[in-house]
Formats: C-alpha cells, sequence, structure tokens
C-alpha cells in the first residue's frame, strides 16, 4: 500500500537521479561537504574505449534552479582539475602550497559546475592505445557532446537549468565547436 511519504519518496526519485556511486562524499584534508554535493567518475563514449572523467559540485545556493556551468581547460592537455584545484573550485590549492582552503570565490556559490576533462587521455580521462587516444578539434566536439549528454543522463534533474560552456586556453576551440555542436 502507497503512503503519501513513499509516493513523494518515488517523485522525488525520478526528478533527481545523481548517481550515487559518483558521490564524492569528503575528502582527505578538506572534510566533510555540507554546503553543495560533489561527484566524481565518466563519461562513457559509445563504442569506443574512451571515457572522460567529470567532476561536478553542484551549486552552494540553489540547485534545482542556479545555472549549470560546463568548464573545460585547454592545453591541449591540460587537465580541467587545474580549474578545480586552482582557479574556481569550492577549495583551492595555492601555488606554493601543498593544502587546500576554501576558495571564497567559488563558482559553485552561485552555479552548478561540471569539469569535463578533454580530449580522452588528458588528465584522469582515458582510452585504449594510440588510434583511439588520436583526436582532431571535431572529433573532441563529439565527444564533448556525447559526454554532456551522458552526464544529464546521469543527473537528468538539471536538464532544464540553463547551461553555459565555458573554458581557458585552447577550450576557446572545444567551447565553440561543442556549441557548435549542440546546435
Amino acid at each position: 500500500m502507497f503512503t503519501k511519504s513513499l509516493l513523494l519518496s518515488a517523485l522525488a526519485a525520478m526528478t533527481a537521479a545523481a548517481p550515487l556511486e559518483d558521490l564524492v562524499p569528503s575528502l582527505p584534508d578538506i572534510g566533510t561537504f555540507t554546503t553543495f554535493e560533489m561527484y566524481s567518475g565518466y563519461l562513457a563514449i559509445p563504442n569506443t574505449s574512451k571515457k572522460l572523467h567529470y567532476l561536478f559540485n553542484s551549486s552552494q545556493r540553489s540547485p534545482s534552479s542556479d545555472p549549470l556551468l560546463i568548464w573545460f581547460n585547454g592545453g591541449p592537455g591540460c587537465s580541467s582539475m587545474l580549474g578545480w584545484s586552482q582557479e574556481h573550485g569550492p577549495y583551492v590549492m595555492d601555488s606554493g602550497t601543498n593544502y587546500f582552503v576554501e576558495n571564497e570565490f567559488s563558482w559553485n556559490k552561485f552555479a552548478n559546475v561540471l569539469y569535463i576533462e578533454s580530449p580522452a587521455g588528458v588528465g584522469y580521462s582515458y582510452c585504449d592505445g594510440v588510434k583511439e587516444c588520436s583526436f582532431t578539434d571535431d572529433k573532441s566536439a563529439e565527444d564533448n557532446l556525447t559526454a554532456v549528454l551522458a552526464f544529464f543522463d546521469k543527473f537528468p534533474e538539471f536538464k532544464s537549468n540553463e547551461l553555459y560552456i565555458s573554458g581557458e586556453s585552447y577550450a576557446g576551440i572545444y567551447v565553440p565547436y561543442l556549441t557548435w555542436q549542440i546546435d
């Protein structure tokens, strides 16, 4: 027999499907995350061995209504974890130090931030062999679109949030090429 609370739980599960296996509840020397949720995992590129690593920090303000911002570091070959760990993540490691401090200017104070490490072979992203790890700007854009769609499969609750795509350095190529793929 359904109760009101069971029905509400079932409805909540249908709208918030964040993958618990990717949840990062805490990190050493930082502690437990209490003002936002962090997820880390892989976004598979079908019919290949490619898996693009992602790190997702929900907004500290209003995850359900704040925008989703996707971040790419450039290079090509620079991990997007650099942006997370030294620029605009919730905790940063200042140059010359070996510890994290809370970032008062973190972008996830007002946005849900998705870091994608691209192309495959960069950072924690991986692929098997030289043939699959080679890339062009067009192929990277296709893989990035596939990764974004895989993210929305894992986190359907963010499909209706405003979407912004950003990055630095060679992401000046990644961002417009991905935007062109979306269009």
